[in-house]
């Protein structure tokens, strides 16, 4: 990592600016372990899209950057050293605005992603391009339909009238919503037995979610594949294309790799 030599609020000589860009499990988990290493300076950026975020340690700013240009421009006046990009699996277009920024800037760029979900014996999984997609393969599969996606993909299954829908979200969604809908607002981690009592209790009969893995929220899945329930999976977006990008799917590994930086720091 480059040097970018300034004084933290202790006093000690900050060698070295990290940023993550966060939200998950994962950059909570990276900022926790980076924090406090002497030299070292981390802040942890959150979108602002969730009311009541679960916050890093150390410091952390909120909201946007303005585009990848605005954040080339905070990249160069920070002087930071090299960014991790540890978003949801299906942040694409934050993504591919970190990739063109650390590219104009000239910082070194990091993704972060966690390992997919792995189809096991028992299980009844249809894959899905899109949140479109899954909407459009539901007809025929079931008419209670439990969707996991995340309240900004609910627009998608608007238009459908004959299944009856139970949403989880975070936050309550906005408008357009399918006509029959309920939604339960709740974050995980989830458990298996509580997972089969929403199934049971709501009468579901197709699961419809997203490969973002993890285990936080892998539980509804092993309550599926239990009580027979086809699954509507919707594909991770590709890293965007034409410019090479390191990957790395724990923080372990994101932490060796800023180790590495460090060693080839002049």
């Amino acid at each position: 990592m480059g040097d970018t030599r300034a004084d933290d609020d202790r006093g000690d000589v900050v060698t070295a600016r990290v940023l993550v860009l966060g939200g998950t499990g994962e950059a909570r988990r990276l900022a926790s372990v980076l924090t406090g290493r002497p030299g070292l300076s981390v802040v942890s950026s959150l979108a602002g899209r969730v009311g009541d975020p679960r916050l890093p340690e150390g410091e952390v700013r909120v909201g946007g950057f303005g585009g990848p240009e605005g954040l080339a421009a905070w990249l160069r006046r920070e002087r930071v050293s090299a960014v991790v990009d540890a978003t949801h699996p299906f942040a694409h277009r934050m993504t591919a605005s970190a990739v063109q920024a650390a590219r104009e800037a000239d910082v070194p760029l990091l993704v972060l992603r966690r390992p997919g979900w792995q189809e096991r014996p028992g299980d009844d999984w249809r894959w899905a391009e899109s949140v479109g997609h899954a909407a459009a393969l539901l007809p025929g599969l079931g008419e209670r339909v439990f969707l996991t996606i995340g309240r900004q993909g609910l627009a998608a299954f608007a238009s459908l009238r004959d299944q009856w829908f139970l949403a989880r979200c975070v936050d309550p969604p906005e408008p357009p919503l399918p006509p029959r809908l309920e939604v339960v607002l709740d974050r995980g981690p989830f458990t298996v037995d509580g997972e089969l009592a929403l199934l049971g209790r709501h009468r579901i009969d197709v699961l419809v979610t997203k490969d973002s893995g993890g285990e936080m929220t892998a539980a509804k899945l092993v309550a599926a594949r239990r009580v027979g329930l086809p699954v509507v999976v919707v594909r991770r977006p590709p890293l965007p294309d034409g410019v090479p990008v390191e990957t790395v799917d724990s923080v372990e590994d994101a932490v060796a790799w800023l180790d590495a930086l460090a060693c080839r720091r002049p």
